[in-house]
């Protein structure tokens, strides 16, 4: 078993919950490579949101999902992850993020702690129960480090009676390694 790639790991965690899911989230589509992920693992019916700000990652995903031809089953985004609840109502069966920048695209432009905190939020408002969320964080730059303390705090402030939160890291690894983290919807908010 790989578990040297939180991302790898995010996406074993996840398996079980897409394989039923009807409709879910890639809060950052980046290069794609989750939002295939998403659209390769979910039932065909299903349907993937994919969210991103930047024009050239939207293109490189759309490249992609065509590729794979998987591309029917995906909702592409020209907007900010902080707005999911502008496009979506319905309950969402699963989600990922996976912050930071663009690999090979503009540093400068980088997921925030704000936009991420209210994504976020959005999402576990309409996560069914036993939804899964992922976030994979990148503490390795200045940047990448107040974005993880800010997700690390909203998330120890969930209730445990709704949520199940986990984190997942490599100890044995130089450089600040990317730590995941996982949420779990374990009972509605009116239950």
């Amino acid at each position: 078993m790989e578990v040297s790639n939180a991302v790898v790991m995010a996406q074993r965690l996840l398996n079980r919950t897409l394989a039923s899911a009807s409709l879910v989230v890639d809060a950052t589509a980046g290069n794609g490579k989750d939002t295939l992920f998403l659209a390769g693992n979910t039932p065909d019916s299903a349907i993937v949101w994919a969210f991103d700000i930047q024009e050239q990652a939207l293109r490189k995903t759309q490249q992609l999902l065509v590729k794979h031809q998987v591309d029917h089953k995906v909702r592409l985004v020209a907007d900010s992850h902080s707005h999911i609840a502008s496009y979506l109502n319905e309950t969402v069966d699963a989600a990922m993020f996976n912050l930071g920048y663009l690999p090979g695209g503009n540093h400068a432009l980088s997921t925030s702690p704000a936009t991420t905190l209210q994504a976020l939020a959005q999402v576990l408002h309409l996560l069914g129960v036993n939804g899964i969320v992922t976030i994979c964080t990148y503490p390795g730059y200045a940047h990448g480090r107040q974005e993880l303390e800010a997700v690390h705090a909203y998330l120890n402030s969930l209730s445990q009676a709704s949520f199940a939160v986990g984190c997942w890291s490599m100890v044995n690894q130089k450089n600040s390694p990317p730590i995941l983290y996982v949420i779990e919807k374990i009972r509605g908010e009116l239950d």
